[in-house]
């Protein structure tokens, strides 16, 4: 036997969750990183480019793009990510559904990262802004503003894909 709600309630659902966030969001702007990036506003109105989840922590990510990383990730324009894309990686840790044992679904908050591309202002970086907020407080990570060496290092390893580790889902 199939189940559904109500096409009333399921919309009734949806918009109290998205008042609920929206609500948190436009409250709770965090602080600048040490490196001067400010959280982009309206990030949780972004379109979804990929998932990803790692088993060496056990997270679950949701990669979401500004309007130009969007359009670079539909078109696969990605190698290079065209000036002034942004990447939103939303970070969960990962838990076992209620009801469901063989499903994976978002847990506490982690952290939630940002990547900005611009050549110029980030080189010492090739060329990405790294930013990131922990926790349900989202408070800036790192001591200084040398915290995104640290980033930079970790990415290098994608150097190959313009030091981006994401993959862009395939959109039928």
């Amino acid at each position: 036997m199939k189940y559904t709600l109500p096409l009333r309630l399921c919309s009734t659902i949806a918009i109290s969750l998205s008042i609920s966030f929206s609500a948190y969001a436009e409250t709770k702007q965090p602080a600048t990183t040490p490196n001067g990036i400010e959280m982009p506003k309206n990030y949780q109105n972004w379109q979804f480019i990929g998932v990803a989840h790692r088993t060496d922590n056990h997270s679950l990510r949701g990669i979401l793009g500004n309007s130009i990383a969007v359009k670079a990730a539909r078109s696969g324009n990605i190698n290079p990510w065209p000036e002034g894309a942004i990447l939103a990686k939303l970070v969960w840790k990962d838990r076992q559904h209620p009801l469901w044992e063989a499903a994976t679904v978002p847990g506490d908050v982690q952290h939630f990262e940002f990547m900005i591309k611009d050549s110029k202002k980030y080189l010492s970086t090739q060329g990405w802004g790294y930013a990131r907020w922990v926790g349900k407080e989202l408070k800036p990570y790192g001591d200084n503003a040398n915290f995104a060496q640290e980033c930079a290092g970790c990415h290098a390893k994608a150097e190959k894909t313009d030091y981006v580790f994401t993959r862009p889902a395939e959109m039928p």
